[in-house]
Parts: C-alpha cells; sequence; structure tokens
C-alpha cells in the first residue's frame, strides 16, 4: 500500500502534466497576455497555397521530471532493501522516458502553412495551428500581422 506522502506526490506530478498539457495555442486568433496592446505591422495578400502540416509537441522538463517522479515512486514498491532502491531507480529512468514521449504526444497538433503573395510581388509562407474558425483557400484576400519576429494570418 502506498504511503500518504507518495500519494501526494504522485496528485502533485498528475496535476502538473495535465495543466503542461494547457499551453495555449499558436492559432492565428490567438494571443499570450504579453501580446496584449502591442502594436504590430499589418500587410495584406492573397493566399497562394495551402498545405496542412504537423505542428509537434513540445519537451520541457515536466514530463521528464514528472514521469521520472512517478516511475520512482512505482519502482521503489517492487522489493525490499536493496530491490526497493534498484526499483526506483529504474522506474525513474524509465517513467522519465516515457513522460517526455508522453508530453511531446499530447502537445501535437494539427498545423496550416499559408502561402501569402505580398501587395509589393514577394512570397512568404506563415505556419501557424490550425483553427475551424480560420479556414484558408487560394485566393483568399488576408492580413499579416507581425510583431517582434512572430507573424500570424488572418482572414481579411
Amino acid at each position: 500500500m502506498m504511503s500518504t506522502n507518495k500519494l501526494c506526490v504522485l496528485a502533485l506530478v498528475s496535476s502538473a502534466l495535465i495543466l503542461g498539457g494547457c499551453a495555449s495555442g499558436l492559432t492565428g486568433d490567438t494571443y499570450s497576455h504579453s501580446e496584449a496592446r502591442g502594436e504590430q505591422t499589418v500587410r495584406y495578400g492573397v493566399v497562394t497555397s495551402v498545405r496542412p502540416v504537423i505542428l509537434e509537441g513540445e519537451s520541457s522538463q515536466v514530463g521528464v521530471l514528472g514521469g521520472a517522479a512517478l516511475g520512482g515512486l512505482a519502482g521503489s514498491e517492487v522489493g525490499k532493501g536493496r530491490g526497493s532502491a534498484a526499483g526506483a531507480i529504474a522506474g525513474a529512468i524509465v517513467g522519465g522516458i516515457a513522460g517526455a514521449a508522453t508530453e511531446k504526444a499530447i502537445g501535437k497538433k494539427q498545423g496550416v502553412e499559408v502561402t501569402v503573395k505580398l501587395a509589393d510581388g514577394r512570397e512568404i509562407a506563415i505556419v501557424q495551428e490550425a483553427s475551424p474558425k480560420e479556414v484558408f483557400r487560394q485566393g483568399d484576400k488576408v492580413r499579416l500581422l507581425s510583431r517582434g519576429g512572430t507573424t500570424r494570418v488572418t482572414p481579411e
């Protein structure tokens, strides 16, 4: 039977993993709090092509540490004495690897690569998370909003 301390650690780590998967989106209509009230450059163009892409999930230390903690707790329940320590170490290693893979899989999202011909004749491509509210098609007029190296495409 797990001790109360181990159950508390298990609950905290599980909560951190769940909250880590709730990161904000990368769609054209999603802004971070720090982006509010910031000036952006606006350009206009026409969509020349649209291509679906996959945005890979990111691997922060939350998944690795959470998985290691859970694996270590589970592994420490195996055997007595030295077996318990070896089980905790092996569990932590396997749990860390599994936690990182899980975090990446949870964070994977559908994206879209939108190629736009600007008024000056240049073509640029922007990748952002796909949104059912913003579906782009060849020939659509769009706005490009840029600030600090980040550009988003929105319908005009």
